[in-house]
């Protein structure tokens, strides 16, 4: 039986998400500096990505990316930002607080669709985004406390750009946006390179680097730039709550970076309140 719309955008969602969880962990086991670092997150996914859209496109790959027109260039220059910023918010505070900042994403998305779109988000999905909000509001209680402001802002652009970047896939959802992504990557490998100082993989680095710039960078963005098309922006950044939780687990379980009590706690109410939703909209369909 073939997959209907909500099927299909609930999967690619909870797969993009599932690679990007250790994201953050890899960041952190990676030595080089932060350019250095976001040069490679750039250029390798754009490799990868390049290669499979010719490879699927093949003559018709310059008249698909250009029919990506107004959506594709403000998707792009998002997703630059988007991508840029999530490094250097990592690496200026605590992984947690940062996954936490992007944790805004879904309520921020759900109101840009509502003013935008016109997009009613339904009623369980506004339970939802106040519950996780809520959630993330306790979890963030005393960051602040801990002087973390640049990171924690960083982390804040991030979920804009998330949601406001989800919108727009929304908006256009009968293109696919996948070259515009990859010309987003593109931008931010030659930003990247203008700052760079030393692009030589050293050790641990000749593993790590590709790994993460293959299975949490080029797979996910693929993916979370078509999940868009299927479901509302609301709920594929209700995913991005997964990652909120997971990814500070991965870094306390491999480097011992421990998430606060709070985190822990909140972390669980997000969890319980994504499976639910899913579970009562795939039902619902």
């Amino acid at each position: 039986m073939p997959y209907n719309d909500q099927k299909k955008g609930t999967l690619l969602a909870f797969t993009a998400i599932m690679f990007i969880t250790p994201d953050a962990l890899f960041i952190r086991l990676a030595n080089l500096t932060s350019w250095n670092l976001i040069f490679y997150r750039g250029f390798i996914p754009f490799i990868v990505v390049f290669v499979g859209l010719l490879i699927i496109y093949k003559t018709k790959f310059i008249s698909e990316l250009i029919e990506n027109g107004w959506h594709g260039i403000a998707y792009a220059g998002v997703f630059t930002i988007t991508n840029i910023f999530f490094v250097i918010s990592i690496e200026n505070t605590n992984v947690a607080n940062t996954l936490i900042m992007i944790a805004l994403a879904p309520m921020l998305s759900a109101v840009i669709s509502f003013i935008f779109l016109k997009e009613n988000t339904d009623q369980k999905t506004w339970i939802a985004i106040v519950i996780t909000t809520l959630s993330v509001i306790y979890i963030f209680n005393d960051s602040f406390e801990r002087g973390d402001i640049l990171g924690n802002f960083l982390g804040l652009v991030c979920a804009t750009g998330l949601a406001v970047g989800a919108v727009i896939i929304r908006s256009s959802k009968k293109i696919s946006l996948v070259p515009s992504a990859m010309m987003g990557k593109l931008i931010v490998a030659l930003i990247a390179f203008l700052f760079a100082d030393n692009l030589i993989l050293k050790e641990n680095d000749t593993i790590i680097i590709p790994l993460m710039c293959i299975m949490c960078v080029a797979i996910p963005f693929v993916l979370i730039t078509l999940a868009p098309r299927y479901i509302s922006a609301a709920e594929v950044n209700l995913f991005f709550l997964l990652e909120t939780i997971l990814g500070p687990i991965w870094v306390w379980l491999v480097i011992k970076e421990q998430p606060s009590t709070e985190t822990i706690i909140g972390g669980v109410v997000i969890i319980v309140t994504i499976a639910i939703h899913s579970i009562l909209s795939l039902k619902k369909t």
